[in-house]
């Protein structure tokens, strides 16, 4: 009680109790999900185990792929071990959902329930959607509601209403507030669930308060966050500065007022650096008044960065990023996210003929010069593809702004010049010591090889830096008409290089060459 006799709950925020904990999970799990007759449970334990061995000695995928579909797999042995998590998970990428829903039958009771914790969202979704509607409720009270929330977003708008109605009335009500967000904002990564204070606690009732906090299964007690009666978000004090402070002293005078927060339609990719620059374990979010949403755990940001991760390097590969892991990923989704991209760059590659007619006279009165082409664009594309992953790596990062694009011109500029003599200096040498050997008399090219060395050099200098400023201006270009500057992939740097490479190549030979060999 505070001094004046008041609840400290009640008198927290006016009309706002703590958020009821999802109701208890029972003692074990019920009907079907529970068990299987014990000779069905040592038959897939041993099918589960025989994909798991298999593959920890380098199996190929795809015969494993179709043993599990053509007929029963091999039994790895006739012991009657219990099936581990380990081996589950070992195996869960090759089962189909009913193998997968098995597995999770005949493992221990605990062990059942911390492997489904741990699978992502879109594996818990499609385990639930093919359970029975009277299983599901024992599977979804496993799950804290920020997590029940990205399940549903991942069953679709069709299983809604149907997975909120296995929720008790509180939860439900903290999961539909969440659902309001958008799936990669702050508000829709954060939980509801968080330790909170008044300023006029002593030090002594804020412990005895969180106490009883810890019981309802809040998401973190590291920290409890202060607020006044709006519910605006004033300071946060840790629970070792509780401990330590005296216990008559009020919260107010023992909280840390300067607090990093996000707002709840922050970009996740943007929470994720936030949390990166101050290293943070936890973060408060706000919504435009000030006043406490939630907060976002380091453990959703985890998952953040490695999803935002995984777009990122896919798209730079020259592909769409996949909506589900490689293995999940149907044959279909495989085809479209790669083709598209394929035929884009295909339909990019056949603009080199456009420079190659141009200059098909020179290339029939000096056949060498054809045999240079592909060192021209490769070095071209190889500097542009450098010059864009250190681009995208470093906006990703938020090491370069927009606004940066000038000062990162004039170093990759220089930087593309210097590159350019260094590999033109190496290729000079090789034509130059090829042709002293002979290599190029069968050719009119072989009496002027210096000619055509000083040729071949000056266009790797223009080749590589014009791949070098492409490849860093074109993330800007992509961020700034509102596209992904990953899109910039080096495949896409790649083919614009080979098109003006080529372009670049045969009119340094034009000017230097006339009069000589031309």
């Amino acid at each position: 009680m505070c001094p004046d006799g008041s609840d400290p709950i009640e008198r927290l925020v006016p009309g706002d109790s703590v958020p009821e904990p999802i109701a208890d999970k029972p003692a074990e799990l019920t009907g079907e999900i529970s068990a299987l007759p014990p000779e069905e449970a040592s038959k897939v334990a041993a099918e589960i185990r025989a994909v798991a061995e298999t593959r920890g000695v380098d199996a190929d995928v795809a015969e494993l792929v179709e043993l599990q579909k053509t007929g029963p797999l091999p039994i790895a042995r006739d012991d009657d071990d219990a099936l581990s998590s380990d081996e589950l998970r070992d195996a869960w990428p090759l089962l189909d959902l009913e193998e997968r829903g098995d597995g999770l039958r005949v493992l221990p009771r605990e062990d059942a329930e911390d492997f489904f914790i741990s699978l992502s969202a879109s594996d818990q979704a499609a385990l639930l959607l093919h359970f029975r509607s009277g299983q599901r409720r024992q599977w979804m009270r496993l799950l804290e509601p920020d997590d029940v929330a990205d399940v549903i977003q991942h069953a679709g708008e069709d299983h809604r209403d149907t997975l909120l109605g296995l929720l008790d009335a509180p939860t439900r009500k903290e999961v539909t507030a969440l659902l309001a967000y958008a799936e990669d904002e702050a508000g829709g990564l954060m939980s509801t669930r968080y330790a909170r204070l008044r300023p006029q606690m002593t030090a002594d009732e804020a412990i005895s308060y969180l106490r009883r906090q810890a019981r309802d299964k809040i998401e973190t007690i590291y920290y409890a966050y202060v607020l006044d009666p709006d519910h605006r978000l004033l300071g946060v004090v840790s629970f070792r500065d509780l401990f330590a402070a005296d216990p008559r002293k009020i919260v107010a005078e023992v909280m840390e007022t300067d607090v990093v927060r996000v707002t709840d339609e922050m970009d996740q990719e943007t929470v994720s650096r936030i949390f990166a620059e101050h290293d943070l374990t936890v973060i408060p979010v706000v919504d435009k008044e000030g006043r406490m949403k939630g907060i976002v755990t380091v453990d959703d940001i985890v998952d953040v960065v490695q999803e935002e991760a995984t777009e990122d390097i896919q798209k730079f590969g020259g592909m769409e990023a996949l909506d589900l892991p490689y293995l999940q990923s149907s044959r279909r989704e495989m085809f479209l996210k790669r083709g598209k991209w394929l035929a884009l760059l295909l339909v990019g590659e056949m603009l080199t003929t456009i420079p190659l007619g141009f200059f098909e006279a020179q290339l029939h009165a000096v056949t060498v010069l054809a045999l240079f082409l592909p060192l021209i664009t490769s070095g071209g594309g190889n500097s542009g593809s450098q010059a864009s992953t250190l681009i995208i790596r470093a906006m990703a990062l938020g090491q370069i702004r927009t606004a940066d694009w000038w000062l990162v011109l004039r170093r990759e500029l220089l930087m593309g010049l210097a590159l350019g003599l260094l590999l033109g200096s190496i290729t000079a040498v090789r034509v130059m010591v090829w042709g002293a050997a002979g290599a190029y008399n069968e050719d009119a090219a072989g009496a002027h090889y210096v000619m055509v060395g000083v040729t071949v050099a000056v266009a790797v200098v223009g080749c590589v830096a014009w791949g070098t400023l492409s490849g860093s201006m074109l993330p800007f270009v992509l961020k700034k008409i509102g596209a992904d500057p990953a899109s910039a992939s080096a495949p896409l740097v790649a083919t614009i290089v080979d098109v003006s490479g080529i372009a670049i190549y045969l009119t340094v030979a034009n000017v230097v060459l006339t009069g000589i060999l031309l």
